[in-house]
């Protein structure tokens, strides 16, 4: 059977897969449904046809898992909304979905059967003293051709518009941006944790930042971690991974603004050195105010360029005693990995915001003599498919 957009279909969804979606199968095709739960039997519409397989939505829930819950968003579900994957599953099966596809992942790419048990973070807290959903701290609304702000569907460039968005800040859930009409493509939010929220009218602005006891100031439009509780937790992961002694040397490989930095040269102290490498100049010059008084040497460059060998030896050298890596989504891959696989390290802690990419890293680890000590995620994106990852690596055997 040759499936069309629009078609429907009644299919009994499977286990979940990497990127908000349960698989399941019609004769012999592959189904990609969104908006499903493992076991469930459901009526799937077609969203796209790709070679091989397609995307679907559950539009009509014909047997529902115990798992399902009403969504807490009227924006969210089919042809709605695109930002949450699963505001239909209940918080304790939204931390066992994403356990479950990392262990998938890790199963698939790196042949390693590792226990997953995802870690919530502490809740914000709303005005009224209790626990809030909105946990994104960085909002961009896209503006429709109306003018009216709003959030894309999913893969689409469609722009739906909304009253509220429950994960937003309860600062940005504030701003006067969904009540009126905007001549801009987009309209871009953050609430910083040092002052109230505001709208970026200029990405160059100044922001400050505080976790692992420092200030950090960057441009209201340059990375940091969207949940207010992220950057403290997964610098505290590092740190017990990798148990920093006083006089040890570090890489912070991808290193942003600072944050991973700033908490090695504290263990570290005057007589150990971080080398911090990062290639986006907005970061760069962020890490070089905030690392200012910290034994911390900054290098603006890729990470790929900055450890292989340019006229002799690589600007960024061993031996070296630890090393962070937090790669973009798409991961470190095999010429970093490589390098630091022989860089004389005792310990790797990889952060990763893709369990795929992860997957594939640590088998070219596998393949380099090194070994999964530790793996904890962290559900950093709650209401989402999104997990946090922090793997701990080190030399077999070791």
């Amino acid at each position: 059977m040759t499936l069309l957009e629009l078609d429907r279909v009644e299919v009994t969804v499977g286990a979940p897969a990497h990127g908000g979606h349960c698989v399941a199968r019609h004769e012999g095709m592959v189904l990609f449904v969104r908006h499903a739960l493992p076991g469930e039997r459901v009526i799937a519409e077609v969203t796209e046809v790709h070679r091989g397989y397609v995307r679907a939505d559950a539009v009509e829930i014909l047997e529902a898992s115990p798992d399902r819950v009403p969504a807490p968003c009227p924006w969210s579900g089919p042809n709605a909304c695109g930002g949450c994957d699963l505001q239909h599953v209940s918080p304790s099966a939204q931390l066992q979905w994403k356990a479950s596809v990392v262990q998938e992942l890790l199963a698939r790419f790196a042949h390693l059967d590792q226990v997953v048990r995802v870690e919530q973070l502490p809740s914000p807290v709303g005005a009224d003293g209790e626990p809030d959903t909105g946990w994104r701290t960085r909002v961009r609304y896209t503006v429709d051709a109306e003018g009216r702000a709003g959030l894309r569907k999913h893969r689409s460039h469609e722009v739906v518009p909304i009253e509220r968005c429950m994960i937003a800040h309860p600062g940005i859930r504030a701003l006067p941006v969904l009540d009126r009409t905007w001549s801009t493509d987009a309209v871009e939010t953050v609430a910083p944790s040092s002052e109230p929220a505001f709208v970026v009218t200029d990405p160059a602005r100044p922001i400050v930042e505080r976790a692992v006891g420092h200030d950090f100031t960057l441009a209201a439009g340059g990375f940091w971690q969207v949940h207010p509780a992220a950057a403290q937790t997964l610098a505290d992961a590092v740190i017990e991974q990798l148990a920093p002694k006083p006089g040890e040397t570090a890489w912070d490989l991808y290193g942003g603004a600072g944050l991973f930095a700033a908490a090695l040269a504290d263990h570290l102290g005057v007589t150990g050195q971080v080398t911090l490498v990062e290639s986006a100049p907005d970061g760069v010059a962020a890490a070089r105010q905030n690392l200012a008084q910290l034994p911390v040497r900054i290098l603006e460059s890729t990470v790929e360029r900055a450890l292989a060998p340019r006229r002799g030896k690589p600007a960024v050298n061993g031996p070296v005693d630890l090393v962070v890596l937090d790669p973009p989504r798409t991961g470190a891959g095999k010429q970093v990995v490589t390098a630091v696989a022989a860089s004389g390290a005792r310990a790797v802690s990889y952060v990763a915001c893709d369990p795929a990419a992860l997957a594939r890293d640590l088998a070219t680890f596998a393949g380099l003599g090194w070994e999964l000590a530790q793996l904890r995620a962290f559900d950093c994106f709650p209401f989402t498919h999104h997990v946090e990852c922090v793997a701990l690596l080190v030399p077999a055997g070791s």
